[in-house]
């Protein structure tokens, strides 16, 4: 779980760096830096949620577990 977390975040960064970059150069024309650009937060978003999907069936089928301050203390 430890790498499918780590692998998602290179993702993710990777798409913003790659989103960043069609804003600032890519492409000659308005029209295919803006569809590039969205393409690659599209991305981003998709990562996103498939690792919020993760997490959320690593804690239901037990293999994450919350931790933090225990109740009544």
């Amino acid at each position: 779980m430890t790498y499918l977390v780590i692998l998602a975040f290179v993702a993710i960064l990777g798409s913003l760096a790659t989103a960043l970059y069609f804003m600032l150069r890519g492409g000659s024309s308005q029209h295919s830096k803006s569809k590039n650009m969205a393409r690659a937060l599209g991305l981003r978003v998709g990562v996103s949620i498939f690792l919020f999907l993760c997490i959320l069936l690593a804690w239901k089928l037990g293999y994450i577990h919350p931790t933090g301050i225990p109740e009544g203390q």
